[in-house]
């Protein structure tokens, strides 16, 4: 009976199937969870024992995107009838609509600040790892063991120096003060992580390229920016989620108009209390961008993850 080191068996295959499908929904299920729970109305989602069944609502929704306000009876009376289906929602507990909520803002301030410093951190970490891939840099190892240091504290460990330069320099809750913040702690990532794909990228193309008659910039632009795509796609991801998710610093250095989705969500106030399906909903929304972000650059994604693991 022939064997094989590298094949796996049919039964090796089922078990490694379960596993993975196992993991998955353990996995997944906080998600789910945080979904439907943004289908909930407030008694459904703080009841006990938990109910997985339920009659699905948007009021968690129109919450969330609403600011409201009780009225008396007569008022409400002399409102007439709803107009819309949001607004019979809010009537159902003696409110009215009185305007949007902030969500919106902060929702903008989150893709303007993630997306901002995120571009900041490749095009820099890009610059930067080309050049300790491609030239001599005095004391390059020196550098690049300070750029990397720069990682081996959580960044919130700095807070009060940050929070006090902020101040000194008016940059508190403002967009171009997060966005270099979020910069500055994604640049070592970026630059580690792309200087090791630039350097699987063989030099022998870029000669060929100067014999050719381009300039170095010219080689940059046309041959190695297209070769290290993979890279700069996975460490795009990275930078994004780091940026995207951070709550720390944005409770710290943000209040009003620079304050992103995180800080904000767990803010939300209902009629009794917490509003537990507008929270869920604003989670909900809030992972859209990068769930979207990350699968349309998943196959970057996984080949740079593996990038340069087989040497030929």
């Amino acid at each position: 009976m022939s064997f094989s080191v590298t094949e796996p068996s049919l039964r090796q295959k089922w078990i490694a199937g379960v596993l993975v499908v196992g993991y998955a929904l353990i996995t997944i299920l906080p998600l789910i969870w945080i979904i439907t729970t943004g289908f909930k109305s407030p008694a459904d989602a703080i009841a006990y024992p938990p109910k997985v069944f339920f009659e699905p609502t948007l009021e968690g929704y129109v919450n969330l995107f609403t600011t409201r306000t009780r009225v008396t009876d007569e008022t409400l009376a002399a409102l007439g009838p709803p107009t819309t289906w949001y607004d019979a929602i809010v009537r159902q507990y003696d409110m009215v609509i009185a305007g949007p909520s902030r969500y919106g803002e902060r929702f903008l301030n989150s893709v303007i600040i993630g997306f901002g410093s995120t571009f900041l951190s490749v095009f820099l970490g890009t610059i930067a790892a080309y050049a300790f891939s491609r030239f001599r840099v005095p004391l390059k190892d020196d550098l690049l063991f300070f750029i990397l240091s720069t990682r081996m504290m959580p960044p919130i460990a700095v807070a009060i120096p940050i929070f006090l330069m902020f101040r000194q320099f008016g940059l508190n809750d403002t967009h171009l003060g997060m966005i270099m913040l979020y910069t500055a702690v994604n640049l070592s990532l970026s630059v580690w992580l792309l200087k090791g794909f630039i350097d699987e990228i063989p030099v022998e193309y870029e000669e060929a390229a100067l014999i050719d008659g381009y300039t170095r910039f010219q080689a940059f632009i046309k041959v190695v920016l297209p070769q290290a795509a993979t890279g700069i796609a996975s460490t795009a991801i990275f930078c994004l989620i780091f940026a995207w998710n951070e709550y720390a610093f944005a409770v710290l250095l943000t209040s009003g108009t620079a304050q992103t989705a995180p800080p904000f969500i767990p803010t939300i106030i209902g009629v009794g209390g917490q509003d537990w399906p507008a929270v869920a909903a604003g989670a909900t929304l809030f992972l859209v961008p990068v769930m979207v972000f990350t699968i349309l650059l998943r196959k970057h994604l996984l080949r740079g993850i593996t990038f340069g693991a087989v040497r030929k």
